[in-house]
């Protein structure tokens, strides 16, 4: 099966020497590479939406296969469309479908089925491939065009895919193709668009879903967005950021009525952080921990460890040790991260159904040294141990709504039942925070 474009010519240009040349000026050579599960970039004409899409695609660490998912603006086709085999060609040459992985999906999913007709005359994914193709002339990839269903169905579909892309242990990058808020005055849009770039940035995807119906927004992509988020918490998400925004008032100068373009990367988690992932989901799923194959540098040290556990933004447990109890940071981090979603005492323990919500993150605490008193402590800079005889708090830095180093020994006072007026000794300690 032969794709051929159809946007070559309208939405960049239709030969080869123009479009690498206008590519060129649109992205950064040299930017910071970073390990990325996903993105989301935008699909208008290169000279509105180039920079934005040139700037997250030269951010990313390039893998073999690319998973595209884009909206269905024609209403041709099935709803919910895959194509697992064929070629889809653009001025700069031929891109193959990766067929393992695309055939794995559609056997995976309930809602995917095999269709031409929905990818035939559809742009929001065809205007990705230059720039790929700019960078790496090798990636294959795997083209998924979703059209209108619930919030529930696109999570779905992404959980389909990243259980697709696990099981067959592929390093993939997938794209969610959309554009942000569609004409209104640059004002407005902005707005708009800075309220779903917030749920993004936080992986909420029903907390997006909310604010797109609520607030009107007319982002093209939103399933593929939710179906990205849902798919990235799955596979190993470690946060998300915004590369660039910017509208189509920026480049024409009309903001009466402007189109919003957003660039956002999300990250890979760190080894650290995907330990203690793995490790609840086997525990919880299995009863029994993984077997840790290979150990980064991190790893190998002997530290106490804290390890939290986020849902949908709202703690979900967090359990720690001051000191280390195990021969490793590895050994530690399990631990923490299984007693953090079994045995936090304020929390039920975590089901297998709440895997794909959570969010993990794991600091690595430094030895903690005595201080004289409190002008030696800093709450963004350093934790803090309170002890009284054989009762001790500990409060770890840089917490939200913790300001001031008394708020921060008072938290630690009432952690371990010290009274206000008691004695303490206090001890700091700094943290490596890994997310």
């Amino acid at each position: 099966m032969i794709r051929n474009p159809v946007v070559a010519g309208q939405f960049y240009p239709g030969e080869a020497v123009q479009l690498r040349s206008m590519i060129k000026k649109m992205v950064e050579e040299h930017a910071p590479r970073t390990d990325v599960v996903g993105l989301i970039a935008p699909h208008a004409g290169y000279i509105y939406s180039g920079r934005v899409a040139g700037a997250v695609f030269s951010r990313i660490t390039f893998r073999d296969t690319f998973i595209l998912m884009g909206p269905n603006h024609t209403g041709n086709g099935v709803p919910l469309s895959i194509m697992t085999e064929g070629t889809w060609k653009t001025p700069l040459g031929d891109v193959e479908i990766d067929s393992e992985l695309g055939e794995k999906i559609l056997s995976s999913s309930k809602y995917l089925k095999e269709d031409f007709l929905a990818q035939q005359n559809e742009h929001s994914i065809e205007v990705h491939l230059p720039f790929l193709q700019y960078f790496r002339k090798d990636i294959k990839i795997v083209p998924i065009v979703l059209g209108f269903a619930g919030t529930n169905v696109y999570q779905a579909v992404g959980k389909e895919i990243a259980r697709a892309v696990k099981e067959l242990n592929k390093k993939v990058v997938i794209v969610a193709s959309s554009d942000m808020t569609h004409y209104e005055p640059q004002e407005a849009a902005r707005r708009k668009d800075n309220q779903a770039i917030q749920a993004i940035l936080e992986l909420n995807e029903n907390e997006l879903a909310r604010r797109v119906q609520g607030l009107d927004i007319s982002m093209c992509g939103l399933g593929p967005v939710v179906s990205l988020l849902a798919a990235a918490k799955i596979i190993g998400a470690g946060g998300a950021e915004l590369v660039k925004y910017q509208t189509s008032g920026d480049i024409t100068g009309d903001t009466s009525s402007v189109v919003g373009y957003a660039g956002i990367i999300i990250k890979e988690m760190s080894p650290i952080t995907r330990l203690a992932k793995e490790a609840v989901e086997s525990y919880v799923t299995t009863g029994k921990l993984p077997k840790v194959k290979e150990l980064v540098p991190e790893m190998k040290d002997r530290a106490g460890v804290f390890v939290s556990i986020h849902k949908h933004g709202e703690l979900r447990g967090c359990i720690g040790t001051f000191e280390p109890t195990q021969s490793n940071v590895a050994g530690e981090i399990m631990t923490n991260a299984v007693s953090s979603a079994t045995d936090d005492p304020r929390f039920l323990p975590v089901s297998s159904e709440e895997l794909g919500d959570l969010d993990y993150s794991v600091d690595v605490l430094t030895k903690p040294e005595p201080v004289a008193d409190k002008t030696q402590l800093d709450p963004r800079k350093y934790g803090v141990i309170a002890q009284s005889g054989w009762r001790r708090g500990l409060l770890l830095p840089d917490l939200e709504g913790v300001e001031t180093v008394d708020h921060q020994i008072d938290i630690c006072r009432q952690k371990a039942g010290i009274a206000p007026d008691e004695p303490v000794n206090l001890h700091r300690f700094q943290v490596r925070r890994y997310k």
